[in-house]
């Protein structure tokens, strides 16, 4: 498919190695991914290299991965994905589309959507979901329609409108000074062990522990019920053992290092609380705060804070000399960035989640 005779819409090859015959085409597209990503947050904070990202792009149980790279006069400008999930009745596909800015505003985006519904009628997905960035900027703005949140109508939103979507929920992204907020998290971390009797806090990095592989499992699959998604559309996920352990073996494969701080309850042994965080191989770059859930019925304890200042006071012995935190929350959930601020969290960017339901 062509946007015109000089920009083509490649299936990105996926090789068995960094080091097989074809694996040009993927590491020109991390490069280009790592700078984008610089281009949007003016920092290398998000970059990963082909060795940690090609795991995530094997063959997968769980969804279909399809991507594109966007080649223009001989180079990769940009990539197009679509994620189907493999859950039984699923009606949601979510996608991306990324453009260094050099290819920006000349059309080349527009004829990408196209692949992202084509994509998506094949496989009889109907509601089309997607995030993107939106650095603050002066001007007119959109609120989110949950009451919480709102993002400038820069060039990213006004594609997303002119395509139909809907602005459903803003994230904040949140950065913490590690070196700069040690003090406050162990004196956070005495308050939630007060408050948090009748639970133990476990950890451990990948691969999960046989005796903590159910409850991991169970409390990843309350992510997709549990989490705020305003009217985004999520489906309730099953995770079992075996998809714990492709989980973990992505990780181990990347050479990306996770942490999982847990609460467990110590009447029903059931895991009711966990915290990730990840790194890359550089031990010395940014830290990846990724999912931190709370079970409904276990809220009011200060669990939420209880895994995260556990896993960050251990995380000096991981990764001594990262600099600091990223992590992501809904605008709406105040509990969770309640805990966050306490801690020492501050907002750095904000995201938009956007829907479309096709006819």
């Amino acid at each position: 498919m062509n946007a015109s005779p000089e920009v083509e819409f490649r299936p990105l090859t996926v090789p068995a190695s960094i080091d097989a015959a074809d694996a040009a085409d993927f590491i020109e597209m991390v490069a280009v991914r790592n700078t984008v990503y610089r281009e949007i947050s003016g920092s290398d904070d998000e970059a990963m290299s082909p060795e940690e990202l090609l795991p995530y792009f094997a063959p997968d149980p769980d969804e279909t991965r399809r991507m594109w790279v966007v080649v223009e006069g001989g180079r990769i400008v940009g990539r197009v994905g679509v994620d189907i999930p493999h859950e039984a009745g699923s009606r949601v596909a979510f996608w991306l589309i990324e453009l260094l800015e050099s290819a920006q505003g000349r059309g080349i985006g527009t004829r990408a959507y196209e692949l992202v519904e084509q994509t998506a009628r094949e496989f009889g997905r109907t509601v089309l979901q997607s995030w993107a960035e939106h650095p603050d900027a002066p001007g007119e703005r959109l609120d989110s329609p949950t009451g919480f949140g709102s993002i400038p109508i820069d060039r990213p939103a006004r594609f997303y409108r002119r395509l139909g979507y809907v602005l459903e929920q803003v994230e904040r992204k949140s950065l913490l000074d590690l070196a700069e907020s040690r003090a406050e998290i162990d004196r956070l971390l005495d308050v939630a062990r007060a408050a948090s009797t009748g639970y133990r806090v476990v950890q451990w990095t990948a691969p999960t522990p046989p005796e903590h592989v159910a409850g991991y499992a169970w409390a990843k699959s309350r992510m997709s019920t549990d989490a705020p998604s305003a009217a985004m559309e999520f489906d309730e996920e099953t995770w079992d053992a075996e998809r714990i352990a492709r989980h973990d073996a992505r990780y181990l494969e990347s050479g990306r290092t996770v942490l999982v701080t847990a609460a467990v309850h110590e009447a029903s042994g059931d895991v009711v609380a966990f915290n990730e965080l990840v790194i890359g191989e550089d031990h010395a770059a940014v830290t990846h705060q990724e999912d931190t859930l709370v079970l409904k019925e276990h809220r009011g304890h200060k669990l939420g804070l209880l895994v995260k200042c556990a896993g960050l006071v251990a995380w000096r012995e991981v990764a001594p000399a990262s600099p600091r935190v990223i992590t992501w929350n809904a605008e709406e959930n105040r509990p969770m960035l309640d805990i966050n601020e306490a801690i020492g969290f501050a907002p750095a960017a904000y995201n938009g989640a956007w829907k479309k339901v096709l006819a």
